[in-house]
């Protein structure tokens, strides 16, 4: 069998809006449950504190983002900067704000199951302003589909722009 090497021009990776953020589904690790993503973060929004059970890997590409995580039961905020690497482990509290005015962009890097997770919450069309109760409720449900739990109050920080 013969590998050949595949491009995909940009226009052509698939695009949907978590809430307020933009996720490109980048690719695939061949061989193995790696996705890779692009995330863009408006100014202003971001995730509440969760945990779940898969992995995560940031870098952040362009923006300011905190991140925010838990440490003997007291929250701690680290500022990413362009270039900055987070490796989050599973199950540890985690979430983040893009804290500047401009949109901040990340290259994600996940597994199948939190793949699963963004494709069925994403929607085509962006959505504009808080999100609605209604997108909330979507969104918490399909948490508890998937192993995500919210750590505090979900709806106070869940991308607020």
């Amino acid at each position: 069998m013969t590998s050949t090497i595949k491009l995909t021009p940009s226009r052509d990776i698939d695009t949907l809006w978590v809430v307020r953020d933009r996720v490109r589904f980048s690719g695939y690790l061949e061989g193995t449950p790696v996705v890779v993503l692009e995330v863009q973060i408006p100014a202003g929004s971001g995730t509440p504190l969760h945990r779940h059970p898969s992995p995560e890997f940031f870098r952040v590409l362009s923006g300011e983002v905190t991140f925010t995580t838990l440490q003997d039961g007291e929250e701690q905020r680290l500022i990413a900067r362009a270039g900055d690497v987070l490796n989050v482990p599973s199950d540890v509290p985690h979430g983040y704000t893009n804290t500047g005015s401009t949109p901040a962009e990340l290259l994600v890097v996940i597994d199948r199951s939190m793949e699963a997770f963004f494709r069925e919450v994403g929607t085509k069309k962006p959505g504009f302003g808080p999100p609605t109760p209604e997108e909330l409720d979507l969104v918490g449900a399909a948490c508890a589909r998937h192993g995500i739990s919210f750590v505090g109050t979900a709806s106070s920080t869940l991308n607020v722009a």
